[in-house]
């Protein structure tokens, strides 16, 4: 499947990860359906790619299938949906305050996890029907994890709880989906400059930098966007987890 004749829902892709991925995408002429919560610079960023937004709530079903098929209606069909929308909360087991909020654990299993199982299962519905590939391939979903799930830090409990789900989720949905010809596959990014990042203080982004073992900087979400564009176009990628992330191995 070509770039140029993918039609691509992104989640989260009014900023960081999906923005990029949704401005990579209709560069090299694909079709873009961006969902969001943010309505006004998701409606812009679809404007300036020819794209369309959707206000969707990932955690809530009939949001989610609201917008997959506005989706389609505005595509004509569905070949790819790429899950980036995600939070990433700090707190430790037990703080200064007392134990981990629970309600936090909760809201970042839900839209990290739940969420991307949610847009998933019903893209996939969507694309099981579209006409298969001379191999039998009909498209691909792509969830993104994150280094967090094999490498997670202090006060990333429920982060890398729920980027592990992901890391689990792979496999078994490529062997589910196999059947209707759609792939599955993950991305692990490391550090990225993210809105999130771009809101530390520039010692604290130096220092990160500095651990990574080469290049010694933080990863550009273009480079992820790059990454998800070629695993739309090879195949052959299906049931795995790639990490980009400079070799970073966080202690």
């Amino acid at each position: 499947m070509k770039l140029d004749q993918t039609c691509a829902v992104i989640t989260g892709g009014a900023s960081g990860l999906g923005e990029a991925t949704a401005s990579h995408f209709a560069a090299n002429g694909a079709k873009v359906a961006l969902f969001d919560l943010n309505e006004e610079r998701g409606e812009a960023i679809a404007a300036e790619l020819g794209g369309t937004f959707h206000k969707v709530d990932v955690t809530d079903e009939d949001s989610a299938a609201a917008g997959i098929t506005a989706a389609k209606a505005a595509m004509g069909k569905i070949t790819a949906a790429v899950n980036c929308a995600g939070i990433a909360p700090a707190a430790t087991t037990i703080g200064k305050n007392g134990p981990h909020p629970l309600h936090t654990f909760q809201k970042t299993i839900d839209i990290n996890l739940v969420g991307s199982f949610n847009v998933a299962r019903l893209a996939a519905e969507v694309i099981a029907e579209n006409e298969a590939e001379a191999d039998g391939a009909r498209g691909v979903i792509i969830n993104t994890a994150s280094i967090a799930a094999m490498d997670g830090q202090r006060g990333q409990a429920a982060y890398a709880a729920s980027k592990g789900g992901i890391v689990g989720l792979s496999l078994p949905m490529a062997r589910d989906l196999a059947r209707s010809g759609i792939r599955v596959m993950a991305i692990a990014p490391g550090i990225f400059l993210t809105p999130m990042l771009q809101g530390l203080p520039q010692e604290v982004q130096d220092q990160l930098a500095a651990d990574v073992t080469c290049p010694k900087r933080l990863g550009d979400p273009s480079e992820y966007a790059r990454l998800a564009g070629f695993i739309v176009e090879n195949g052959y990628l299906n049931g795995e987890v790639i990490r980009i992330d400079g070799a970073l191995r966080m202690q």
